[in-house]
């Protein structure tokens, strides 16, 4: 069942849970992603990044399409932070449902003009946009960019960001990071500030950099208005730290040998995920 960003997160919004958006870069992990969301009746977003797409390749996007189109739970076939037009061009040619244009390291101003720029052409093909407010952290490990420094998004400029784009998704930067913790880098959210800019707008609020998080911080930021949570670092550390440990055995070199067990893995981590994001049997609601 494949739809637009808006029109998913419209519901979670509207029912109080966050779909997960779980970065997809190979068969193997989409595998994993769309067994184990089928399985828990849970809907999903299939976010693949300008650099993941580099690697899979524009045909990539029609497999994801067969996959929802015969599944049975809500998808969304999204591109993750979009840096500039012509990747925005090519996720909509590709015929993604879904983009994201990041130009939150502009002026707000800039950012108001590229993402009415994006909006003014996905709009006219009901793909929806997400757009970013503030920057998102890096932990210099991850796949995606991030800022050295977290620019907290100011409630103060949400409201006429959201009026003047007309976007159907933002992303607020609330304290978190791009990839995985490492053990000296504690993550603190700051839902204090998730609250003021909850009652500034009304759209879909989405948090980037989920993996590593608190359980109870990220359970807390569902219930007080987050629709969206990104997760990259986490399935993709769980698929490979098995990887590695299958291929210890030097004889093992079939695919159905290697991949099964580290799905497996991985499709512990979107369990996990799924009920923390309150995300299991919401399907039901888009019927």
């Amino acid at each position: 069942m494949l739809m637009n960003m808006k029109e998913l997160l419209s519901v979670a919004q509207e029912n109080n849970f966050a779909v997960p958006a779980f970065n997809v870069s190979s068969s193997m992990i989409l595998k994993g992603v769309m067994e184990a969301c089928t399985e828990k009746k849970a809907p999903v977003i299939i976010a693949i990044h300008p650099d993941e797409l580099s690697f899979i390749e524009d045909s990539f996007i029609a497999i994801v399409r067969e996959e929802a189109a015969k599944s049975n739970i809500p998808v969304v076939i999204h591109l993750d932070h979009g840096g500039n037009f012509a990747q925005i061009i090519r996720a909509i040619k590709c015929r993604f449902t879904s983009v994201m244009i990041d130009a939150s390291l502009l002026t707000f101003e800039e950012n108001i003009a590229v993402t009415k720029k994006v909006i003014e052409v996905a709009h006219a093909v009901n793909v929806s946009v997400e757009a970013e407010l503030g920057t998102i952290g890096s932990t210099g490990n991850g796949g995606e960019s991030g800022s050295k420094k977290i620019i907290y998004t100011d409630p103060a400029t949400v409201k006429e960001f959201v009026k003047r784009t007309g976007v159907d998704t933002l992303a607020i930067a609330i304290g978190t990071s791009h990839g995985i913790y490492p053990k000296d880098m504690q993550p603190k959210l700051r839902l204090d500030l998730l609250k003021e800019i909850r009652e500034c707008v009304d759209i879909p609020l989405v948090l980037h950099g989920g993996s590593a998080n608190s359980d109870k911080e990220i359970s807390e930021s569902v219930k007080l208005g987050i629709s969206k949570i990104n997760i990259s670092s986490d399935i993709k550390d769980a698929f490979y730290k098995k990887c590695r440990e299958v291929l210890q055995d030097p004889v093992i070199r079939e695919p159905n040998e290697i991949y099964p067990p580290c799905i497996e893995a991985m499709k512990k981590v979107i369990y996990q995920k799924i009920n923390l994001f309150d995300d299991g049997d919401k399907a039901k609601y888009y019927i």
